[in-house]
């Protein structure tokens, strides 16, 4: 692992995150992303090139368009940090190696469907379904390049886990949990399953963990009562997220205190 190669994926991710944008915009209305080009919402000019530059061109307009003096959201720019942030946590846990561009997929889906979840209370099939094949075709990469086929084996069985698992959940309960959350586990336990049972293990655990967490914050505050919906998709992922950059350590040395 090279500080370059760290840099160059956050810098990466700075210019996919200014995309994210667009994407959780438009993916929830039935829009494209590709067209029309991006415009100032109050006024309807088109973003020009040197306004749509990740993080800076914000700070140089202080968060106003150029044409009517509108605000720009700084949800704008923190997106794209966020973006680059994990892009470079990710490329700080697996360096130079062929499941990266995998869990660099992972990061960016994980951006934009929880800003859509907490937007909207939805988790699109446009972007949970093809999930499935891009992470399978992405991870089938360092397989073949490595002859893992039992990391390989090993994700698709902690797909179907977790999907399983999710779905036996969502049938027990369907209240407590919508059908987007259990297509969102199936994507979640090729990734977590690839690296391990252990990250699998701790990445499912911790999305519970995190969603009970911020559903007692909010009942303590009163921002919530008993039967209000949270979206947990954002939760789902973060655990997710966790498992990946710190799973392996965090079941290691569970099993570390168990065995002494």
């Amino acid at each position: 692992m090279t500080l370059a190669l760290v840099a160059g994926c956050a810098l990466l991710g700075l210019l996919v995150g200014s995309f994210l944008n667009v994407v959780v915009w438009r993916v929830p209305r039935g829009e494209s992303v590709v067209s029309p080009p991006s415009a100032c919402p109050g006024c309807g000019h088109v973003i020009r090139p040197r306004d749509n530059v990740p993080v800076v061109s914000w700070l140089v307009l202080r968060g106003r368009c150029r044409d009517c003096g509108a605000t720009i959201s700084p949800r704008y720019p923190l997106v794209e940090l966020a973006t680059a942030a994990l892009f470079a946590l990710v490329a700080w846990r697996l360096g130079s190696t062929w499941a990266l561009p995998a869990y660099l997929y992972l990061a960016a889906t994980a951006v934009a469907l929880t800003m859509i979840d907490i937007d909207v209370r939805r988790l699109p099939n446009s972007i949970v379904l093809p999930s499935y094949v891009v992470a399978a075709l992405l991870l089938l990469l360092p397989a073949a390049a490595t002859g893992d086929w039992n990391a390989y084996l090993r994700a698709l069985l902690g797909a179907a886990a977790l999907f399983v698992g999710y779905f036996a959940l969502a049938f027990a309960y369907p209240a407590g949990m919508g059908f987007g959350d259990v297509k969102l586990a199936g994507v979640l336990g090729l990734y977590l399953g690839w690296l391990g049972w252990g990250e699998l293990a701790v990445g499912a655990f911790l999305g519970f963990l995190l969603g009970g967490v911020w559903g007692i914050a909010l009942l303590v505050t009163r921002r919530a009562g008993r039967k209000s919906a949270i979206p947990f998709g954002p939760f789902m992922l973060g655990g997710a997220l966790l498992g990946v950059l710190v799973g392996g350590a965090v079941s290691q040395a569970y099993v570390d205190v168990l065995a002494s």
